[in-house]
């Protein structure tokens, strides 16, 4: 049986209209939350048994475990440790798990919780029966209920002057949900001993931040005036708006990472199991049109 979490999010989404595009045949349990909207799960037409529940808390997790032999993990990494320890615990042959490039960030404060958690998981399993593999998205975008480009296209929508950090020249390599549903599916088809430990699951090329807003400005259509700013006085603006607001308001990271390029290869990705996705360009049209429609 085959177990997988976060099925109803963004990408989880896109799995699983692969695993109907797919037509897959084995028996799916799902872990939803009470709130899910699980109308696509129960019109799969696959042999799917949804179950509610904490997934934090032991018991549940071993009642969900009960004749698995593979997890597919997507909810979120900090998840990871307690789904693996219960995997073990009940015999689970394979994991693999949805984690993050931002555990490679020079900036982000929880990058080191990520490499802790990692380091960690390389403990739990060193002694353990189970195959794990990671696969770790970078930016993720594709709808509006993702948390990065839509945020963008609103901003850049109602601004007419938009400030980028140093010219925009930082690289970002965004990745579409659906090529990410694609890849869970191609990973989950791979034999177990073909698989190998990390997977870094990119877009299709690097592109520049202010690439990336000229796009979306185009698809609006609007003219926008993108106003560079260097990252010491981004960093200064970000730091008063945190001490005038006590601390409610905290984009300090966030424009450090500004700064920061987040592009990672992905060509063990397409060596091995046939990785490929669509340009941003075209990506994020389709975004940007979901956006002037609602």
């Amino acid at each position: 049986m085959l177990l997988v979490t976060g099925i109803t999010g963004h990408s989880g989404t896109y799995f699983l209209k692969e695993l109907i595009n797919k037509k897959y045949r084995g028996k799916i349990r799902c872990v939803v939350r009470k709130t899910s909207d699980v109308s696509l799960i129960d019109n799969s037409g696959l042999s799917i048994e949804k179950v509610t529940g904490d997934i934090t808390d032991e018991a549940f997790l071993d009642r969900c475990m009960k004749d698995v032999d593979t997890i597919v993990h997507i909810v979120n990494i900090r998840y990871t440790l307690s789904i693996i320890k219960a995997a073990i615990k009940n015999d689970v042959g394979r994991a693999i798990c949805v984690h993050t490039t931002g555990i490679y960030s020079k900036f982000k404060l929880a990058s080191q919780e990520y490499k802790n958690i990692n380091t960690e998981l390389e403990m739990l399993v060193k002694t353990a029966n189970i195959k794990i593999t990671i696969l770790q998205p970078t930016m993720i975008y594709g709808d509006l209920c993702d948390h990065n480009m839509s945020k963008f296209i609103k901003m850049i929508d109602y601004l007419r002057l938009f400030p980028v950090i140093n010219d925009g020249k930082c690289l970002i390599q965004p990745v579409n949900a659906r090529d990410l549903g694609r890849a869970y599916y191609q990973v989950l088809m791979m034999p177990i001993d073909k698989a190998k430990p990390i997977y870094n699951l990119s877009g299709e090329r690097p592109i520049s931040m202010l690439e990336a807003f000229n796009l979306i400005s185009k698809n609006l259509g609007k003219r926008t005036i993108f106003i560079s700013l260097p990252l010491w006085f981004g960093l200064l603006l970000a730091r008063i708006l945190k001490i005038t607001t006590f601390g409610n308001i905290n984009y300090i990271e966030r424009v450090q990472r500004m700064a920061e390029n987040r592009c990672f290869p992905n060509d063990e990705a397409k060596a091995d199991f046939g990785y490929n996705t669509e340009t941003f360009a075209s990506g994020i049209a389709r975004e940007v049109k979901e956006y002037l429609n609602k």
